[in-house]
């Protein structure tokens, strides 16, 4: 049921799935399915629309929004992020309830670095409005040369983020333990450039270079495919959908390797493991994230 790209070309592809059958799959231009959510002179469309460039500079950055909110599924993005002296830029991707206080997120935010130095791609999850659940991972490729895809996949058992369809991050449901897991509100598609050098670069240390901006960061290939709100009601609840079946609840035993392979060589940071910030280790590390 995964939805493939042609090579150059670049989809917005919106796919309401109920048992394993495609009711609706389009391509389609940015505009149709995205918004831009702040300063829309930053944020250019290419190739008719089927692609994006963001654009940071001393004046502004920029976002975008997926038009539509979904309950569980998976969306992907093909991104090239900021090249050469980046540090002190965050990309951002990522889902949100767009709620105040108990907000539900799922988080990728790519940290720009100076020259030569590998990219920091960190993951959050938030749950019922508690955050503070991050994890850090060098990236073993250079991701400014190239588009690579990027993905989050939501289901009533676990979240899994992947790069290039590699997990690099599992969060299971414990709610069983007490554990709180984002199940009841809708989230969104959202996409930022901005500026972070109080933070982004090795903790602040490397600020932005703002001789070198503007600084840009590319997109194509969107796809979503999942339960839309407002939509279907039994939707979200449909076991048939594919994202909840049997061969998505564990890791097939390549993804098991390589997910292994990427927190042995390239994790650089869990907050499971940091006892400055958490003496007595979170409940969720113990269960098994």
């Amino acid at each position: 049921m995964a939805l493939r790209s042609f090579n150059a070309v670049a989809f917005v592809c919106v796919c309401f799935v109920a048992f394993f059958n495609v009711v609706s799959c389009r391509p389609a231009t940015f505009l149709e399915d995205f918004r831009v959510t702040w300063a829309d002179n930053h944020i250019r469309q290419l190739d008719g629309g089927r692609g994006i460039q963001l654009v940071l500079d001393q004046n502004s950055g920029c976002g975008f929004a997926s038009k539509r909110q979904y309950l569980f599924g998976k969306v992907s993005m093909k991104i090239k992020l900021v090249p050469g002296d980046s540090a002190g830029t965050v990309t951002a991707f990522y889902m949100n309830s767009d709620t105040d206080t108990i907000r539900d997120e799922l988080d990728f935010e790519f940290l720009g670095n100076r020259t030569g130095q590998p990219y920091t791609v960190q993951t959050n999850i938030y749950a019922h409005g508690k955050g503070d659940r991050e994890q850090r991972v060098n990236l073993w490729f250079d991701p400014s040369a190239d588009f690579h895809t990027y993905s989050i996949s939501w289901s009533h058992t676990r979240i899994i983020f992947a790069v290039d369809e590699i997990p690099i991050r599992v969060y299971k449901n414990n709610e069983a333990r007490g554990i709180p897991y984002p199940k009841q509100q809708p989230m969104g598609v959202y996409s930022t450039l901005w500026e972070a050098d109080d933070w982004a670069t090795r903790g602040g240390l490397e600020k932005i270079d703002w001789k070198k901006a503007p600084f840009y960061a590319y997109y194509k290939d969107f796809d979503i495919e999942g339960c839309p709100v407002p939509g279907p009601a039994n939707c979200p609840s449909n076991p048939n959908n594919w994202w909840e079946g049997p061969a998505y609840r564990s890791l097939t035993p390549t993804q098991a390797r390589n997910y292994r392979w990427v927190r042995m060589n390239h994790m650089i940071y869990d907050y499971c493991t940091d006892k400055s910030r958490y003496p007595i280790t979170p409940p969720e590390c113990i269960a098994g994230i």
